[in-house]
């Protein structure tokens, strides 16, 4: 996801369209590491009839989307950091822009629903299978793609129309720098600290009923204590990731419209990658933290799956 920003391009437009002045290509596209892990996690759940649940689609539609922003925006992306495409305001690196924007608010609504699932799993065990079932999941999934489509085509519609206006437009502005961010990114963010801080409470609190209905011995104490530490660090990594991966180019782009600095390019540049690498890591964050997915993935990497059915197979 890259900002509007203005440049003087007198020096920069040539008579071939930057976007195309890529050298080695082929090299590009086969290094974009988002790819391998996602690709592990799709193919687990199609494969494996212990992971068809709810709650994994939820993580599958997520893989499909950081796997499509590993083949389409991670090699372009690169490309055109490497090029002088991010100069030119042409309808192609617009439609680029859109992509970008579009798959990177795929993922994070996605991990939104996750967040909402969870709470249900923890917070409310009991009636969790009959809030969050297929149905429900499979309108999640819908919103996730449907609502991040519309916000993708709002903001080339708005950088299109603001080559009509002699200075960028009010309305075009705040879509794209304003509306946009909030919708893609501040909202869910608000939304996820909410109910993370609501399933770590509750976390603390069954931990703290189960210690009490112990008989207080140092054993019990000692694994509700190991618990409420493993809880504690997983809700930092997923939250704090996710956090310093996109907080800094979300505040720069919503901020840069309103400055009179400029920002340096190579300075939005490190920005947009630091925001598109949490593709990378989600992956690892939402799937090797469950020992199923990883014995999935040693079957997967080892081949065995080749070797016979292993469809209906135990993983531990």
């Amino acid at each position: 996801m890259e900002p509007e920003v203005t440049f003087n391009r007198t020096s920069i437009v040539t008579a071939i369209h930057p976007c195309y002045e890529i050298d080695n290509f082929n090299f590009i596209l086969t290094k974009t590491p988002s790819i391998c892990g996602n690709f592990l996690v799709i193919i687990s759940v199609f494969y494996f009839q212990q992971l068809h649940t709810p709650t994994n689609y939820l993580i599958l539609s997520l893989a499909v989307a950081d796997l499509l922003v590993g083949i389409i925006v991670f090699p372009f992306s690169m490309a055109f950091s490497l090029s002088s495409c991010l100069y030119d305001e042409g309808l192609f690196c617009k439609i680029r822009g859109s992509f970008d924007i579009t798959l990177s608010t795929t993922s994070i609504l996605h991990l939104c629903c996750i967040s909402i699932d969870r709470y249900y799993a923890v917070c409310q065990p009991l009636t969790y299978r009959t809030k969050i079932n297929h149905c429900v999941v499979v309108i999640m999934i819908v919103g996730c793609w449907g609502v991040s489509l519309l916000i993708g085509i709002s903001v080339i519609i708005a950088g299109l129309n603001n080559e009509k206006c002699e200075e960028r437009c009010l309305i075009d502005v705040l879509i794209a720098n304003t509306i946009g961010p909030i919708l893609s990114f501040y909202l869910p963010v608000i939304i996820m600290l909410c109910i993370y801080l609501k399933i770590f409470l509750a976390a603390q609190k069954q931990a703290r009923s189960i210690q009490n209905t112990t008989c207080q011995s140092k054993k019990s104490g000692a694994t509700v204590s190991k618990n409420e530490r493993k809880a504690s660090k997983t809700l930092a990594i997923v939250l704090g990731v996710f956090l310093l991966c996109w907080t800094p180019f979300f505040l720069c782009i919503t901020v840069l419209p309103f400055s009179n600095d400029s920002v340096p390019v190579p300075v939005i540049e490190t920005l947009n990658w630091l925001a598109l690498s949490n593709s990378m890591l989600n992956p690892f964050i939402y799937a090797f933290f469950y020992s199923w997915f990883r014995s999935a993935f040693r079957m997967i990497i080892s081949g065995k799956i080749f070797n016979g059915d292993y469809t209906n197979s135990k993983l531990s």
